[in-house]
């Protein structure tokens, strides 16, 4: 464990430096430590050319020098191995996403039929939704609607030709026309994840081309049947977010509180344990408590936070933080970014871990079962376990760092359209066009993704928003990589401090607009899943301006990327023509192959994803130097569509 004298050197967050020193003090292991003792890694791995695929090796391969084997046992060169892996991976990403999206339909499915304790919130969206869908709304109950949207999602999973039913509903028309020359439609998620893997398997694909189209395939998997299924019918469910003000950091967990931290991505876990909270939160204060207090952890926080204004305590590094405070009851885990070090830690002290998903189990974890229609059952078990844990709690041990730090989120597209319509209530898009065309704001960027032990926690997803910031780009956010912006403050009107004047402006003029006294540098756009709200977000410009998303002056950022999901999330913007950023290097550098095609860095491989698509990866690991890259290549794009530039 590191000692006091280093902590600032693994985190931004203040409390999480404290609670590091805690742990030290009564001998936990956390994950930062954890990263240390993996030093240093092996370099096979980080290039992407160790195989393991089946029982001839493993086999490591190089592809420069004298030394070592050129081709594994079966033949297989550096290129066929590290794309290979790739596609893997890219699997492994999409997959959660996709399951995520099925849960959610299969819920919807079974509300709409009555068997579940869940109700249809949003109302206007399950209309909007049907409506381009193509079915018939008039004269049928919203039930009905419900049932009928829930079958045509369903249909993402089962047939067996034609295109995703999401991405012809949510894609646009001039780069679907791209995907279908290249033969990359996907027809149903499931099957595609079949076939990749298959591709993947040892003795199958070998055609290191072929297995890069097949990973810009598993992109528009992820978008389609992953994101934007899940984000649509979540609002269907749960309702579209509104601008809602919310607190951040350590601080949100209450000493005189039972506190429960949900912790995962479904939200329909998360849902259910904040109702049965307020339920019974008369039965804590029976028990000599104040109340009982939520609190978020990674993208459940997110969802939690976007609907509900739910406070967040932390992110991904730093989830095992949250039961050193000593003040957790429980934390509530179903899918998703859970590392299994939260049972040792917990362990520890009075907090009980719980599993909730049928098909998602954690040693030494207690579980309770989350289906539809035993969601109810499900809360207030939850609620109850926290209660009958408060009385065992240590207070020799609860220490919670002090200080929160004010937020904003709640930033769909709905919401970003509402607010510019008290610019301009005909055309709430143009004020927006106008300030990008005028150079007020030069760009857009995406700050997306996760934090990871490897790197200091928040510090370059922090650096890199306020570098674009300074450069009048407006960034907008989620996952992860929010929760690092809002905890140190540009998620708040006074983060403006970091922006240029030209982008203060029209954050002010908007947020006066709106009775508010600035909108926030960075726009909190949701979890994980709702960078489907990014999207739609590109597409609605690109429509306005009739040209293709792959010429906006835009680009995404993920500058502490650890999950497979930042990669497959990533690959669908990329096939969008949307430049992607990363500051954990993917393992491609053993193949000049791949890293040339994805990185457009021309060798001997004739065609890149910036030729095809539009779009390319970028690694950079200095958060300066990576924002400075999207800067210039914002500005490439400018130019490219006539738009005032900055002189150089």
């Amino acid at each position: 464990m590191p000692s006091q004298l280093v902590v600032t050197d693994f985190t931004l967050d203040t409390g999480v430096q404290e609670l590091l020193v805690k742990a030290e003090e009564e001998g936990i292991t956390t994950a930062f430590a954890r990263a240390k003792e993996q030093e240093p890694h092996c370099k096979f791995g980080l290039t992407g050319v160790c195989c393991r695929r089946c029982l001839q090796g493993p086999c490591r391969i190089t592809f420069n020098g004298n030394k070592g084997a050129r081709r594994g046992v079966c033949g297989a060169t550096a290129d066929q191995i590290v794309a290979r892996n790739l596609l893997s991976l890219i699997v492994e990403g999409t997959t959660p996403h996709v399951e995520h999206a099925r849960e959610v339909l299969h819920t919807l499915l079974e509300t709409a039929e009555g068997k579940a304790p869940y109700e249809i919130k949003g109302q206007e969206k399950l209309l909007s939704l049907a409506k381009k869908l193509g079915l018939t709304v008039d004269g049928l109950e919203l039930n009905q609607i419900a049932h009928e949207v829930a079958l045509k999602a369903l249909q993402d999973f089962r047939q067996q030709s034609g295109v995703s039913h999401w991405l012809r509903l949510r894609a646009q028309g001039k780069t679907v026309e791209t995907w279908e020359k290249l033969n990359l439609l996907p027809a149903n998620a499931h099957l595609e994840i079949a076939n990749a893997i298959n591709k993947a398997a040892m003795g199958c694909e070998s055609d290191p081309v072929s297995l890069l189209l097949e990973i810009m395939k598993m992109g528009l998997v992820e978008g389609y049947d992953g994101l934007h299924l899940s984000t649509d019918l979540q609002d269907v469910l749960f309702g579209t977010p509104r601008l809602v003000k919310t607190q951040y950091r350590m601080g949100v967990i209450k000493e005189d509180y039972v506190n429960i931290a949900v912790h995962g991505h479904i939200p329909m876990v998360s849902e259910k344990v904040l109702e049965w909270s307020r339920r019974l939160n008369d039965e804590a204060k029976a028990l000599g408590a104040e109340g009982i207090n939520v609190v978020g952890i990674c993208c459940s926080a997110n969802e939690l936070l976007m609907r509900q204004g739910v406070s967040v305590a932390t992110n991904y590094a730093s989830q095992e933080l949250a039961i050193i405070t000593g003040a957790l009851e429980v934390m509530v885990a179903d899918a998703q970014c859970i590392m299994p070090g939260l049972a040792q830690v917990a362990a520890c002290y009075h907090t009980e871990l719980v599993s909730t998903l049928p098909n998602i189990k954690l040693e030494g974890a207690s579980h309770v079962d989350w289906t539809p229609e035993e969601a109810d059952k499900m809360g207030e078990d939850i609620v109850r376990r926290a209660l009958a844990r408060y009385p065992e709690r240590d207070r020799v041990k609860v220490r919670i760092p002090s200080g929160t730090v004010e937020a904003y989120a709640g930033f769909s597209v709905e919401q970003i359209v509402e607010l510019l319509s008290a610019l301009n209530k005909e055309d709430p898009l143009l004020p927006l066009l106008d300030a990008i065309a005028q150079g007020d704001i030069l760009g857009v960027v995406a700050i997306v993704g996760c934090t990871n032990p490897k790197v200091k926690q928040d510090w370059a997803n922090t650096e890199v928003a306020k570098e674009l910031m300074r450069n009048n780009v407006l960034v907008v956010a989620s996952g992860c990589s929010a929760h690092s912006l809002g905890k140190n403050g540009l998620l708040s009107p006074e983060g403006l401090q970091y922006c240029g004047e030209k982008l203060a402006n029209v954050l002010r003029a908007v947020g006066q607009a709106n009775g508010l006294p600035a909108l926030p540098p960075a726009l909190h756009m949701g979890s994980c899943v709702d960078n489907s709200r990014i999207d739609d977000l590109l597409v609605a410009l690109a429509d306005r301006l009739g040209v293709a998303v792959r010429d906006l002056p835009v680009a995404g950022s993920s500058p502490e990327n650890h999950s497979p999901k930042a990669l497959s999330i990533g690959t669908f913007f990329i096939a969008q023509g949307v430049d992607v950023h990363i500051g954990v290097n993917a393992p491609i550098t053993g193949s000049p192959l791949v890293e040339q095609a994805l990185t457009a860095n021309k060798g001997e491989f004739p065609v890149t994803t910036d030729e095809l698509f539009g779009g390319k990866l970028i690694y950079e690991a200095d958060p300066i130097r990576a924002a400075r890259t999207l800067i210039d290549r914002i500005i490439q794009k400018r130019r490219a569509l006539g738009l005032v530039c900055p002189e150089a």
